[in-house]
């Protein structure tokens, strides 16, 4: 285990296997609530399953023995709300192109990493921009969950409403009363708890109260995995202008995504080199890129460096064998998917819900005495989950920022490069 340096970052074997799985429990909620937010576009949920698995496997096993990290890398969440509700529900492409799309951005985010142009451009977005957009993405997903576990419904007069009480609302209620708990009691792997126990009271409930409610039938533990995804994104067809936009904004929250997960866990955990540079930053950017790239080919929305690993490091992991013990122990569920596809959606609704309240972390850094500051950051905020759109969140967010600290004459606040990031949100709205 020289290989790892595990006596010179103060660690054992020990410790780092117990910090792989407790990252890999804190993350394995991925494996069911992507494929369940993808396969609302058409794609199939087995498919979606093992290209998650895929993209969890590879990647993290990347990251721990290429950049020598201990992260996980998996599909994000924000990512592939974006995949389903925007991209494809809203803006009207195919899967297929919207594969194509997360291809490309990989590509061009793996350039910008080899080159470090994506250390510039992070140096030209505003902070409370950043920290806004990661809060809008989390109203968004939760705004998902709730409209998943039917706890809100539409309605003619108030856009939105309560919806009326059922076996659903009771079920999704508990199930977010006890992942609440049990996040609040910092159990491991609080929220795959969650999602598994509220399955189970969907299946309890729906037999005796049929109306209203969901009903999970067994459909079998084991099956071969489905390949079917694996090189059905539409390479060409993506790079249509109409499809421009989508790389955009894959391109875009996967660069501050990742970039401020990685400098966050290396800040918390100290895990800096001699400048007081995040470590193996480039390498880790790379498999970042990496990850993008994959997961466009396997059939999945973009992989990310995932904030849960905080779990792990936490737990004493400070190696990239963290990372490897738990990129294995995502390998079991390839085989998994007849018994994954009985949860229903109400079942991972209070996960999305706890995730989006997770996301809501960086407000506070955000200074809401300065307007010229808190007014673009919130409209980034809210126009995100009230448009039902991320990229409309980004684009108004920068041409706001840009538009008011000119009014304030603060041009010293905007540099030439958000001036060129202003330039293709306006070419983004003109062709959509």
């Amino acid at each position: 285990m020289q290989y790892f340096k595990l006596q010179q970052h103060h660690t054992t074997i020990q410790t780092e296997i117990l910090a792989g799985i407790s990252t890999f429990l804190a993350t394995a909620y991925i494996i069911v609530v992507n494929p369940s937010i993808l396969s609302k576009t058409g794609m199939p949920f087995s498919g979606v399953l093992t290209a998650t698995v895929l993209v969890c496997f590879f990647s993290s096993l990347l990251m721990g023995i290429y950049a020598r990290n201990p992260i996980v890398v998996a599909p994000g969440m924000g990512l592939n709300a974006f995949f389903t509700y925007t991209a494809v529900m809203v803006m009207g492409i195919t899967w297929q192109t919207a594969l194509g799309a997360v291809f490309w951005s990989g590509i061009f985010f793996l350039l910008l990493s080899v080159f470090n142009i994506r250390t510039h451009i992070v140096k030209a977005i505003p902070r409370p921009l950043r920290y806004a957009i990661a809060a809008g993405i989390g109203l968004f997903i939760t705004l998902i969950g709730l409209e998943n576990s039917g706890f809100i419904i539409k309605n003619d007069a108030t856009i939105l409403a309560h919806a009326p009480m059922s076996a659903n609302m009771l079920i999704f209620i508990a199930g977010l009363l006890l992942t609440a708990t049990l996040l609040v009691k910092r159990m491991k792997g609080a929220i795959l708890t969650g999602i598994i126990v509220t399955t189970l009271l969907s299946a309890g409930i729906g037999r005796w109260w049929n109306e209203g409610a969901t009903i999970v039938s067994f459909k079998g533990v084991f099956a071969v995995p489905d390949f079917s995804l694996v090189g059905k994104m539409d390479i060409w067809g993506s790079l249509n202008l109409s499809v421009l936009p989508v790389i955009f904004a894959f391109i875009f929250t996967d660069l501050f995504d990742s970039l401020s997960t990685l400098v966050g866990l290396s800040e918390a955990a100290n895990l800096v080199d001699e400048n007081g540079d995040p470590r193996n930053i480039k390498k880790a950017l790379v498999t970042d890129a990496l990850s993008t790239t994959l997961a466009g080919i396997v059939g999945c929305s973009p992989g990310t460096a995932y904030i849960e690993s905080a779990v792990g490091i936490e737990e004493g992991g400070r190696t990239g064998l963290t990372a490897v013990v738990a990129a294995l122990l995502f390998l079991p569920f390839l085989f998994l998917a007849p018994l994954l596809s009985m949860i229903p959606a109400v079942a991972t609704a209070p996960a999305l819900v706890l995730v989006g309240s997770f996301m809501l972390r960086p407000v506070t850094k955000i200074n809401w005495l300065m307007p010229d500051e808190a007014i673009p950051a919130f409209i980034a905020m809210v126009v995100i989950p009230f448009t039902y759109s991320i990229t409309q969140g980004i684009i108004w967010g920068f041409l706001s920022w840009t538009v008011i600290k000119l009014a304030a004459g603060k041009t010293k606040d905007i540099s030439v490069t958000l001036i060129i990031i202003d330039v293709f949100c306006v070419l983004a709205l003109v062709m959509s």
